[in-house]
């Protein structure tokens, strides 16, 4: 059997847990410089704010139903999915986290437990450990456990926990649960399959093999036969990324290839950074820029190159020296620059990477780089920099109603008063 564990409205917790005032109001949180909305509350959700909508649309709503609005805090939804997956690891070990506020549990050989009762504890200890709210859905594969999942989170009755685990429950289930909420199925295919008349998994189910196969491929078919409760998929293993991308848009356009320079090196030495974080060494850097595509009236310029490195590496300071060189061989002046992003491709376990006979990576720099990574997270994020850095940081993201990071900064926490 597997289970699938839903955090509630995770965002929108998160920011309630230090809030409690928050308890009932309607809260949304914002992308990246405060662009767009992509987490609501229920009750913010209850108002018609659409997920991805531009934020400035619905200016006057939040001021008029008092919604609280916060700017995206990676830091403390980051923490407190921690501490949750932490909690939920002591199960069972095999456990696939999923995304940040979602993870896949395995239960095999729990014939003689009562899964429903193991939802509940799940439930009473996670939201008494960390104050966050679950939903638990347990089933044969992980398709029907998404759906169990959905269930639990829609049927007050249920209590936040559903199992679908015979055969007479899987049929009453597939006869009601309508195909636009079925995890796999994108909106071109749903359009396809409404159009034949298909409204119910079980629908899509009595489907012909063959013709699944034919329209959607043989990822459809698989998914056909988890929503049959024939198992097709297992728990994954967490692979490290494959490519780690650090681009910010400018607050104004920027003819100044010292101002620009800096921008770039700071991106690169970030992407050395999150390199290290994953053990990993790069064997490709490109660096790209781009003028406003918005501003038709003044001159456009989208240069980018890609360059193959010498040899892997993760230091900050060849990364830096590396994407100097790219910008020099790209940059124009007479034009204004409104975004820059630099992108690291092809990567090499570190430990590999060290054993390379033609490796002329300095090795000095690898202690150097973990010293500076110790420094940046007892002292806060990019407190030590290289010299050709943006040392002010201008380009750091907007986020003018950033909560507290209240488990991860000393500086930050919450302080009782007597």
């Amino acid at each position: 059997m597997f289970a699938l564990v839903d955090c509630n409205n995770f965002y929108a917790s998160c920011e309630r847990l230090f809030r409690p005032d928050l308890v009932g109001k309607p809260i949304v949180v914002l992308s990246n410089n405060d662009g767009c909305v992509i987490a609501r509350s229920q009750e913010a959700k209850d108002l018609g704010i659409k997920m991805g909508a531009p934020a400035f649309l619905f200016d006057k709503l939040f001021k008029d139903q008092k919604v609280h609005v916060f700017s995206s805090n990676y830091a403390l939804y980051g923490d407190i999915s921690a501490r949750v997956m932490n909690m939920l690891s002591s199960y069972t070990p095999d456990i696939e986290v999923y995304s940040i506020d979602e993870s896949f549990l395995r239960f095999d050989g729990f014939d003689y437990f009562s899964l429903q009762e193991i939802g509940r504890k799940m439930r009473q200890q996670v939201t008494q450990g960390t104050g966050i709210p679950i939903s638990v859905g347990f089933a044969p594969t992980k398709a029907l456990a998404k759906m169990a999942n959905k269930i639990a989170k829609k049927r007050t009755e249920t209590g936040g926990v559903f199992v679908i685990d015979t055969r007479e429950g899987l049929e009453k289930e597939i006869a009601k649960f309508t195909i636009d909420d079925v995890w796999g199925i994108g909106p071109r295919h749903f359009k396809m399959l409404q159009a034949m008349g298909i409204r119910t998994v079980q629908d899509f189910t009595r489907l012909p093999d063959a013709w699944v196969k034919k329209q959607m491929s043989v990822v459809g078919l698989r998914l056909k036969h988890e929503l049959q409760g024939i198992r097709t998929l297992d728990l994954e293993d967490v692979k490290p990324k494959q490519n780690i991308a650090v681009t910010r848009s400018f607050n104004e356009n920027y003819d100044d290839y010292e101002w620009v320079k800096e921008r770039v090196i700071t991106f690169a030495t970030i992407c050395a950074e999150r390199l290290r974080k994953q053990d990993s060494c790069c064997n490709v850097l490109q660096v790209f820029l781009l003028t406003n595509s918005f501003r038709p009236d003044q001159p456009q310029y989208t240069p980018a190159t890609t360059v193959k490195l010498p040899y892997p590496t993760n230091s900050g300071i060849e990364l830096a020296h590396f994407a100097e060189d790219a910008l020099k061989r790209i940059y124009k002046s007479g034009f204004g620059y409104k975004k820059a992003g630099v992108v690291v491709m092809e990567f090499t376990p570190a430990a590999d990477a060290q054993l390379m006979i033609f490796n002329n990576s300095n090795p000095k720099h690898g202690n150097l780089m973990a010293v500076v990574d110790k420094f940046n997270h007892a002292l806060g994020q990019q407190k030590v920099k290289l010299a050709s850095q943006d040392l002010d940081r201008v380009w750091k993201m907007k986020r003018e109603r950033l909560s507290p990071r209240y488990t991860t900064r000393m500086s930050e926490i919450v302080t009782i008063k007597s």
